[in-house]
């Protein structure tokens, strides 16, 4: 055992009923170290973070804290020995204030507590309302604030969960600026990501989960990208992406109609956007954390109220439509928190799927037509790879990246012309992306036109056959081609362009 060893985890082994999840996992993690752990869905990670911190129970096998083995299987346990995670989905208390949710469960004055938390947030680097009802924060404000409880709880192991899906740039480097100076302090992470560029920015080790067990552990320097992504993906994963690319074509946009227009479009959160979708087009749509691009989607999709300027479907007018009358004219949205506005968790998985179907004559008029819905739901089930026990299966019990592939089959099962893909990947591993990767590819070919939003400059770079950026509300740039890169997105994404051809 390392002799500064804060976190010793040997052949853990744990079972739900038949179905092992765990085989026999052995990790360490010591003082001032970053372990980056990367595997795909249903590979573990959750059930061993839970075991961590009490929230399971292990069924065989040994965790040390400190060098002391750990023999209560309790969560208030795990904290009173500082160990924190912060989850990836926020759990926040929506009607109470902000610093009341970070500040909860201390016995500490309040006045030492605030002083404290000004202090933090100064170092981290955020400025948050501490007034704020929990309840209007967005998701990356929501993930500010579980990063805040962790880092004032002083934990000594802090596992951090997917803690820069739903940050903005300048928030991800706030973040890595606390992580560098946790390191060193001693403090130990573990850093669970599906994004390899922060294992190779953060990281001091990596480990790869894979079917319940770590078949790769060493420092980051002993890898490359390329290693890493051998160990995540699926056998057969090159070969489908040879194929995909093999088939991508160029949209002839001289010779097609726009499928989706929008003209000088205004609404709470952006004004006067103007873009054209074409059949068979992905168009990308970059920017930071709050530039509108959400708002756009929810106030086409008939959430929100359109304050000014047309949307045209195929020619036909939808400007100001309710959402219902917008999926019957054929465009549909996958929005970007599956769990608050994308999925009914209590309801099984042909329930999901069928929602959007309901009013149709298929599915039946005055009774629910079991065995269209069965036949309808397999076959995304099937196309999709969703892993599922059965139809009957909740879809709250499914792993993240089902759960979306669950979300995006409704939204296709209505056949739109255009379908709205917000943050379609966030908090999905690399297997699953892929598999989300290849139904947007397939929608492409078929001629659905999709307009893809995305904070992760990567995948708007490896999918777009367009890109328009927002900033502040506005598009301030349109680029094509060699023009869709790292550095121009990511400039134009905050306002600094030194050319920017908006319109379409």
């Amino acid at each position: 055992m390392p002799e500064k060893a804060l976190l010793n985890i040997k052949n853990i082994y744990k079972s739900f009923g038949m179905n092992a999840v765990l085989k026999g996992i052995s990790l360490d993690l010591n003082e001032g170290e970053v372990l980056a752990l990367i595997g795909g869905n249903g590979a573990g990670k959750s059930t061993l973070m839970k075991i961590i911190m009490g929230i399971y129970q292990h069924d065989s096998g040994e965790i040390y804290v400190k060098g002391e083995k750990v023999t209560s299987n309790k969560t208030s346990a795990a904290l009173a020995s500082g160990i924190y995670m912060v989850p990836q989905e926020p759990l926040l208390f929506p009607n109470m204030s902000v610093e009341e949710n970070i500040e909860i469960g201390f016995n500490q004055k309040k006045s030492e507590l605030h002083k404290e938390l000004l202090e933090l947030m100064r170092d981290v680097g955020w400025n948050l309302d501490l007034n704020r009802k929990a309840s209007s924060l967005s998701i990356a404000e929501q993930q500010m604030v579980e990063i805040l409880r962790g880092l004032l709880r002083r934990a000594q192991i802090l596992i951090l969960d997917e803690p820069t899906s739903a940050l903005a740039f300048d928030e991800v480097e706030s973040l890595f600026a606390c992580v560098e100076d946790l390191k060193s302090k001693g403090i130990g992470i573990i850093y669970i990501t599906h994004r390899l560029a922060e294992v190779f920015q953060i990281a001091t080790d990596v480990a790869i989960m894979r079917d319940g067990r770590v078949p790769v552990r060493g420092k980051v320097s002993e890898f490359t990208r390329e290693m890493l992504v051998k160990g995540l993906l699926p056998p057969d994963a090159q070969e489908k992406e040879n194929s995909l690319k093999a088939r991508m074509k160029g949209v002839d946009y001289e010779h097609l109609k726009p499928v989706f227009e929008i003209q000088n479009l205004s609404g709470y959160g952006f004004s006067d956007i103007s873009l054209k979708v074409y059949p068979g087009e992905i168009l990308g749509m970059a920017g930071v954390v709050g530039a509108g691009r959400t708002e756009l989607a929810t106030t086409v999709f008939g959430k929100d109220k359109v304050l000014s300027g047309r949307v045209l479907l195929d020619g036909k007018d939808i400007t100001g439509l309710s959402t219902r009358q917008v999926i019957e004219a054929g465009l549909n949205y996958v929005p970007e928190d599956r769990h608050l506005h994308g999925l009914f968790k209590i309801s099984d998985i042909a329930a999901n799927t069928s929602s959007a179907m309901l009013e149709k004559k298929e599915m039946g008029r005055f009774f629910l037509n079991k065995k269209a819905e069965c036949e309808m739901t397999q076959k995304y089930v099937d196309d999709f790879r969703i892993k599922v026990t059965g139809q009957d299966q909740l879809a709250g019990s499914l792993s993240g990246g089902n759960q979306q592939k669950v979300v995006i089959g409704r939204s296709l099962s209505t056949s739109p012309k255009l379908v709205i893909l917000d943050e379609p990947t966030r908090g999905i591993d690399a297997a699953a992306r892929g598999d989300v990767y290849s139904i947007i590819h397939e929608l492409r070919e078929q001629g659905v036109a999709v307009l893809l939003i995305s904070s992760d400059m990567e995948e708007i770079i490896e999918l777009s056959d367009r890109v328009m950026t927002v900033c502040q509300g506005r598009i301030n740039g349109e680029f094509a081609g060699t023009d869709i890169n790292q550095d121009t997105l990511m400039s134009a994404s905050f306002g600094i362009t030194k050319h920017s051809e908006v319109g379409a």
